[in-house]
């Protein structure tokens, strides 16, 4: 397995930036920064368009930029959870290969929040192995491709996490899983307009439940949340319900973790 290097005790530079956005979009430079808090780069149509073309009639709408984005607020129905487990439990988890799937899905009552979960691949310092070891839907996966974002919309599944730990960088300890609200700070959003929140870890060739998460505590003063991680112990992956919120948005989340953006 390649070894890929640790990027964290500096920040991004141009031709770094050039290097880590390669093939992925724009990520991660100090004029766009704000795409960790805004849905600006996900959907967008032509503000003159009004909503009268969007396909959700339930659609929140927020104009960014001259454009108008529309932040679905469709109401999903929870899966038939197997193996749910309580905040701060902790569960050995077990696959029929080296795959891993993490499903996400959340329901609003606000239709302003606009929500979306993000993975920050963590060393045992508790730090990304390195700036590009952050994943969400500006910036799909991983240097090495073992983990994927994608944002499918099904019936009780919003957005996914496709992990093959096979591919992952040996260093790569941990991977926590944080639910943030886009522009939360910015427009007084918070949790307690959230419900329905969690994360399913799944067998994605038996599509079997291994373990899931239901948030039970949606407070007014937090807007992201630490849902969840799965970890290495001992050699064996487990997983943590976390469960706990912060009062932080995407950006100092990334700080937290140790992402530097300049």
């Amino acid at each position: 397995m390649s070894i890929y290097p640790m990027n964290v005790t500096k920040s991004i530079g141009a031709s770094d930036l050039e290097n880590l956005n390669q093939k992925k979009g724009v990520v991660l430079t100090a004029e766009n920064v704000d795409i960790l808090n805004t849905s600006y780069y996900k959907k967008k149509i032509p503000q003159n368009q009004g909503t009268q073309n969007s396909t959700n009639p339930q659609a929140g709408n927020q104009v960014v930029g001259g454009t108008q984005n529309v932040v679905s607020t469709r109401h999903i129905k929870l899966p038939d959870f197997a193996k749910k487990v309580s905040k701060g439990q902790k569960v050995p988890i077990s696959f029929s290969s080296k795959d891993i799937r993490v499903n996400f899905g959340w329901n609003v009552k606000n239709s302003s929040c606009d929500v979306d979960v993000s993975a920050f691949l963590l060393s045992n310092s508790g730090k990304v192995v390195g700036d590009d070891y952050f994943v969400f839907y500006g910036q799909e996966s991983s240097p090495e491709n073992s983990v994927r974002f994608r944002n499918v919309e099904q019936a009780n599944v919003l957005e996914v996490f496709d992990i093959d730990t096979s591919l992952l960088n040996p260093a790569v300890q941990k991977i926590v899983f944080v639910m943030s609200i886009n522009e939360a700070l910015e427009n007084a959003l918070n949790f307690s307009m959230l419900m329905d929140a969690y994360i399913q870890i799944v067998d994605p060739l038996t599509n079997i439940e291994v373990a899931s998460f239901l948030v039970e505590e949606y407070y007014n003063n937090i807007n992201s949340m630490m849902m969840g991680e799965v970890y290495l112990h001992n050699g064996s992956w487990k997983f943590n319900a976390i469960g706990n919120g912060v009062n932080k948005d995407l950006a100092g989340l990334c700080e937290f973790y140790g992402v530097q953006v300049i």
